[in-house]
């Protein structure tokens, strides 16, 4: 509700300006805004719910009772472990299938009406394979008309051109779902010998293994694809070489890190609150949300990296796991047992 309340004052002035309806405001954008925002935020709800319940259990001599009568430690964190596992699972499968589609809509009511500069088209000097030892080139794309200025395509064989088609313009037909082609060069070279094909004035229609909407670019793309989709996405990237799949990569690597998260910050939840201490409830609580706001502050500097050179996504992403993993460590080793 909170995080409702804070979104809608930021974007209360962009719904003013923009011709949209309060039907479309509440069900295409707010109720698939809530599992996103409840998607970013469940290990930190987990860790603020372990706190407040062990503090409490700690502050009224629980934790001394249960250990006093032979029960260990150890023995103590295995229904939070049981907990934090089927959380970790419901947000595993949520972030993999369920929000992905859910964001589908909260995004493109976003695209359409909030961030509209989030929309990028790849339009000049585009490089892209359109098949194994076939590359292609358009110095100009224009998605107005879907048309291509200046298009190229080489094709190799052994490390060696056997092919070059040169092409003035080329547009898109969206009834016949072919490439209209004239003026082009067709050029073919077998060894010392050469053929020239050359064809102006004429419009051929032909088939290539793209569409327009190859060069058409979301920045928030990657959180409207299921993993499927995202893994599927990033193998046919490779095969045509175009754009860089790393905020993909990035993306699908968090969606598995993020229910570790869970687990992580739980068995830190229960080190910090079940030692009975003078501050009781309110000290435990300060703490978790210290250690709560350095997870989200070193998540996305790592995260910052990753996009970078400097890690790989893989790393990226796990860093403030294994860090807060050794946190989770320590504090158990040290906890009142």
């Amino acid at each position: 509700m909170v995080a409702v309340v804070i979104d809608f004052s930021e974007k209360v002035e962009k719904f003013l300006d923009e011709s949209v309806s309060w039907k479309e405001i509440i069900f295409d954008y707010y109720l698939n805004f809530i599992p996103w925002i409840n998607g970013l935020l469940w290990p930190i709800f987990a860790l603020i719910a372990v706190i407040f319940f062990t503090s409490r259990l700690a502050k009224d001599s629980e934790i001394i009772s249960i250990l006093a009568a032979g029960i260990s430690y150890y023995r103590l964190l295995i229904p939070y472990i049981l907990a934090s596992s089927i959380l970790a699972l419901l947000l595993w499968y949520g972030n993999n299938y369920v929000i992905p589609k859910s964001n589908y809509v909260k995004n493109t009511f976003e695209n359409t009406y909030i961030w509209k500069s989030n929309k990028k088209t790849l339009n000049e000097n585009v490089h892209f394979f359109i098949a194994p030892g076939e590359k292609a080139f358009v110095r100009y794309f224009r998605l107005r008309d879907s048309t291509m200025i200046d298009f190229r395509v080489e094709k190799f064989k052994d490390g060696k051109l056997t092919r070059l088609l040169k092409a003035k313009r080329l547009q898109y037909n969206n009834t016949t779902k072919k490439w209209g082609m004239s003026n082009y060069v067709l050029r073919t070279f077998d060894g010392m010998n050469e053929e020239i094909e050359v064809k102006t004035g004429i419009e051929l229609d032909t088939s290539f293994a793209f569409t327009p909407e190859d060069f058409i670019r979301y920045s928030n793309e990657m959180e409207m694809m299921t993993s499927p989709a995202i893994k599927k996405h990033i193998e046919y990237e490779a095969e045509k070489g175009i754009g860089n799949s790393k905020k993909y990569l990035v993306e699908y690597y968090r969606r598995s890190a993020d229910p570790v998260t869970i687990i992580i910050l739980t068995l830190i939840g229960v080190s910090l609150a079940s030692r009975k201490v003078r501050g009781g409830l309110g000290l435990n609580l300060a703490l978790g949300l210290v250690i709560g706001s350095l997870f989200v502050l070193i998540s996305k500097f790592s995260i910052t990296f990753a996009y970078g050179q400097t890690l790989t996504p893989l790393l990226g992403i796990w860093l403030p796991n294994i860090i807060f993993t050794i946190v989770a460590i320590y504090l158990l080793s040290k906890a009142q047992k």
